[in-house]
C-alpha cells in the first residue's frame, strides 16, 4: 500500500461528488404515508426504521455508543444512562427487536465502544468504558474475563487522567488494537495474551499523529494489504496503519469519522456529522446514507443542541451516528450519540 496520491485524491473526490449529486433520500413519503422511509443509492438502498428495539421499562436509554452482533443474530447496545442508581450498560436484543438481556451495571455511565469475536469456540465482547477508563473483557452473559486500565508499560502516561480509552479493534492473529480516543490520541497495541506491545500516533495532524482515534477497524478485504483503518475522527479523515504502526495512507472527505465496519469488500463508516457513507474496497464512495448539507448545519448548530429536541429530529435524517454494525444479510443497525438514545435498524432493500 501507497500514500494515497493526488490522482488518487482527485478521483475519489470526482466519485464522492458523483455519488453526491445522486437522489440519496428515497421515497421519504406518500400520500397515504404506508410507505417506508428509504436512504441510500443503487445497489445500496436501505429501509428506515427509527427507534428500534423494545427497552424494557427497568432501562433508561443514555446517549447510545455502539453496536455488536453475535454469532445468533442477538444485538447488543452500550449506552450510558443518565440514571442515579447503576444501570445496565449493555443491552441485548432478538433480531426482532424483542428485549433478552443486560448486564454490566459495574460500567454505568460509561458504555461506549465494543467488539466481539470467538475465540476457540466462544464469544466474548471487548467493551471500552469511558467513566472508568477502561477496557473490559466479557462472555456474552456478562462475566468479566479481565479488565485492563491505561497501559503502564507504553511510558505515554504519568496517570489515568489523560487516558480514556473509545474503542478496540481486533487483530486476526488473536491480539487487539485500543484507540485512546477521548485521552491522548494514541493507539495501542496488545498480544493475544493482552500483553502490550507497542504504542503509536499521539495527538497532531502530520502523517502518522491523530485527534481522536475514535473507531478502528483490521481491514482484511480481499486485494488490500491487511491494514489497521483509524477513524482519525477530529482531523476528518480515515488513517490507515501497518499492522505495527507505521502511517500507510489517508481517506479524506469525511465529516467527522467515528466508526467502521467491514463486509466482503464494503466498509461502512459512521460519521458524528448526520451521515453514514459506502466505500468500496479502494475506499471510493459507493453511497452515502443520507447526505445533506443543510441538515448538517442543522444539526450542528448552538452546540448541537438538536441532539437533545426530538421535536426537531427529521424521519430518514439521522443526527448523530456514533456506532453502525453489518449484520449477516447485509442490514445495518445504528446506535446515535443523542440525549435519550436512538437505535435505528436499515434494512437492506437493494
Amino acid at each position: 500500500m501507497t500514500l494515497q496520491n493526488r490522482r488518487q485524491f482527485l478521483q475519489t473526490s470526482a466519485a464522492a461528488a458523483t455519488v453526491a449529486a445522486t437522489p440519496l433520500f428515497l421515497n421519504a413519503t406518500d400520500k397515504s404515508g404506508t410507505k417506508p422511509l428509504r436512504v441510500g443509492s443503487g445497489e445500496y438502498v436501505y429501509e428506515c426504521q427509527h427507534g428500534w428495539g423494545e427497552l424494557p421499562s427497568s432501562i433508561q436509554w443514555g446517549a447510545t455508543h455502539d453496536v455488536a452482533i453475535d454469532a445468533e443474530g442477538l444485538i447488543y447496545i452500550t449506552h450510558q444512562s443518565p440514571a442515579k442508581g447503576p444501570m445496565d450498560a449493555i443491552v441485548v436484543f432478538d433480531a426482532d427487536g424483542k428485549f433478552v438481556r443486560s448486564f454490566g451495571k459495574e460500567f454505568h455511565g460509561g458504555g461506549h465502544g465494543l467488539d466481539l469475536r470467538n475465540e476457540n469456540g466462544q464469544e466474548f465482547l471487548y467493551l471500552c468504558d469511558v467513566k472508568n477508563r477502561q477496557v473490559a473483557k466479557l462472555d456474552t452473559a456478562g462475566e468479566i474475563v479481565w479488565t485492563k486500565g491505561f497501559p503502564v508499560e507504553s511510558g505515554k502516561y504519568e496517570g489515568a487522567g489523560k487516558y480514556s480509552p473509545t474503542n478496540v479493534a481486533l487483530s486476526p492473529d488473536g491480539g487487539f488494537y485500543i484507540g485512546d480516543g477521548y485521552g491522548s490520541s494514541y493507539v495501542h497495541q496488545f498480544d493475544a495474551n493482552a500483553n502490550w506491545v507497542r504504542s503509536f500516533g499521539g495527538r497532531g495532524s502530520k502523517p502518522g499523529e491523530l485527534n481522536c482515534p475514535h473507531g478502528l477497524y483490521v481491514d482484511t478485504r480481499p486485494g488490500r494489504e491487511v491494514s489497521l483503518c483509524v477513524t482519525d475522527r477530529a482531523n476528518n479523515r480515515l488513517q490507515y496503519f501497518t499492522l505495527d504502526g507505521k502511517h500507510l495512507s489517508y481517506v479524506d472527505n469525511l465529516v467527522y469519522p467515528s466508526s467502521l465496519d467491514i463486509q466482503g469488500e464494503v466498509m461502512l463508516v459512521g460519521e458524528l456529522d448526520s451521515r453514514l457513507t459506502l466505500l468500496d474496497k479502494e475506499n471510493n464512495v459507493l453511497t452515502y446514507l443520507d447526505d445533506d448539507a443543510e441538515w448538517r448545519k442543522t444539526v450542528n448548530a448552538n452546540g448541537r443542541k438538536v441532539r437533545q429536541n426530538r421535536d426537531q429530529w427529521i424521519a430518514g435524517k439521522f443526527v448523530h451516528p456514533h456506532g453502525a454494525t453489518f449484520d449477516a444479510d447485509g442490514n445495518i443497525y445504528l446506535a446515535e450519540w443523542v440525549v435519550g438514545g436512538r437505535v435505528s435498524l436499515l434494512k437492506k432493500v437493494g
